[in-house]
């Protein structure tokens, strides 16, 4: 639920993850001087995160996190960064890490959407706000349009729009964000492995699967899920999507417009036009 105003007054704490966007967001509240704090986890540590203000924790002491936030002043939050599903030890939980416990043991069956939507009510009632990432760096997401000196064949344009039809499939499911399609053919589905590993299946299985050899080589499609909460686990591409795409024989990459973030945006385009792909970020239908 976002709030008006000036929300750079409000201290924030980055709920961080593994990856790039943590990192990130910690830059971008020091240079602008915006208070602020990086929540990091026992298990997940952050070598980058020595020049920042630390809130150090484990996923059992809630209550201490909570507590460690507002005397940080920080009232927002945004929860950024890929996160394994991890085992609790019961005998260090507090009263609120019990709490959230029991919650999460009732909405993980449910899915990922259940799961995440119940952490954010979980630290609204506890009277936080819940931040997206792109509200504390609005240029994550870019606008409509080719980012890149190529741009996609018609061919392309149609492998896009086929696989977008499948991602809004998955999404419904709460199964995954991206979809590689390649002459009206799906190639490789996202799941909890990630795109990543997506692609690095597309790439050892995709012989034999272009009928036409002047075709279409392929498209990676991102988008968020139909229900998508856009406060977490927005779709992102970055450098490594760019190179993983071209491993894996495509000729690009497309992104659901105002719905998938591209992080380290100069380094990531830079890189597909070396590379001779393009990016395209493509209009709702």
């Amino acid at each position: 639920m976002g709030a008006s105003g000036d929300h750079s007054k409000t201290g924030l704490a980055i709920i961080a993850g593994h990856g790039d966007l943590p990192r990130l967001l910690a830059e971008e509240c020091q240079a602008s001087g915006r208070k602020y704090a990086v929540v990091e986890f026992e298990n997940i540590p952050l070598v980058w995160a020595s020049t920042h203000p630390v809130i150090p924790t484990i996923f059992e002491k809630t209550g201490q996190l909570i507590s460690q936030m507002q005397d940080a002043d920080c009232l927002e939050i945004v929860i950024v960064g890929a996160m394994n599903r991890e085992s609790i030890d019961p005998s260090k939980l507090d009263d609120k890490g019990r709490e959230l416990a029991i919650i999460l043991s009732e909405t993980m069956k449910g899915g990922d959407d259940e799961t995440l939507s119940s952490i954010i009510r979980f630290f609204e009632t506890n009277g936080f706000r819940v931040r997206a990432a792109h509200d504390v760096l609005p240029s994550l997401i870019p606008q409509a349009g080719v980012l890149t000196n190529i741009k996609p064949s018609d061919d392309d344009i149609f492998d896009a729009s086929r696989a977008a039809e499948i991602v809004t499939g998955l999404g419904r499911l709460d199964v995954g964000q991206g979809a590689v399609v390649g002459q009206g053919l799906c190639l490789g589905l996202e799941s909890i492995q990630g795109t990543d590993t997506m692609l690095e299946f597309v790439k050892n299985n995709r012989e034999g699967y272009a009928p036409n050899p002047t075709g279409g080589r392929g498209v990676l499609f991102k988008a968020p899920k139909p229900a998508q909460d856009f406060r977490v686990d927005l779709p992102t591409i970055g450098p490594d999507t760019i190179r993983n795409a071209h491993d894996a024989g495509l000729s690009g990459v497309a992104i659901d417009a105002g719905g998938v973030m591209v992080l380290r945006r100069s380094e990531t385009v830079s890189l597909a036009n070396d590379l001779e792909l393009f990016l395209w970020v493509r209009p709702k239908e």
